[in-house]
């Protein structure tokens, strides 16, 4: 059992890691510590909180430690992505002196996608999906893992990475229409359709 929450945890711990620390191979070392110092405490795990929860935090702590030690890590929350522009093309919206300004542009509005099986079953999709993440900004590409990809409520995560409520709300509507428009991007130059940007969140595509 320990064996199979090890694989299956670990590959999220790596991503978070990352973030904190300056190399893959040091985030693969602090995920190391982590499982270590679980196993020398899972004796103290009181169930206050989910396990895997409870584990999120050693591997944050560690990560932090050893990215101070590095000096190449800051405060997360004091951290900005490469750009703060608006999250959704203002072309997409009636202008201001439009009857309708704020309102979206006939064909430019939100829709489903529709993505063929065959791209589903390639994985084409979803390694869009990964490359998109892996190119997000460090405090973007944190929190979408978090949220999106290892299921957290928006309440772990402020717990976890020592943010506010709407810090993290606004990182994650970033970091969704950015993954988003990565994959509008795709899907258009594939299968010719105009994908919207609905910020609903990733699992709306799932």
């Amino acid at each position: 059992m320990f064996a199979l929450v090890l694989d299956t945890w670990s590959s999220g711990m790596l991503r978070l890691a990352t973030s904190f620390v300056s190399t893959r191979a040091s985030a693969e070392e602090v995920v190391q510590e982590t499982w270590l110092a679980v196993i020398r405490g899972l004796g103290d795990f009181e169930g206050r909180s989910s396990l895997r929860t409870w584990v999120y935090r050693i591997l944050v702590r560690t990560a932090k430690a050893r990215g101070t030690k590095e000096s190449t890590t800051i405060p997360f929350a004091s951290l900005r992505p490469r750009e703060e522009g608006p999250t959704v093309d203002p072309s997409r919206f009636r202008d201001a002196g439009h009857p309708e300004a704020g309102h979206w542009v006939t064909g430019r509005e939100p829709r489903f996608w529709h993505v063929p099986e065959d791209h589903v079953l390639r994985g084409e999709v979803r390694t869009v999906i990964a490359e998109a993440i892996d190119a997000l900004p460090s405090r973007l590409r944190t929190v979408l893992s978090l949220r999106d990809v290892e299921g957290y409520s928006s309440e772990e995560v402020c717990s976890l990475l020592d943010i506010s409520p709407g810090n993290q709300r606004v990182i994650l509507h970033r970091a969704r229409a950015v993954v988003r428009r990565r994959l509008e991007k795709y899907l258009s130059n594939s299968q010719g359709a105009t994908a919207g940007e609905d910020h609903r969140g990733l699992r709306c595509i799932r």
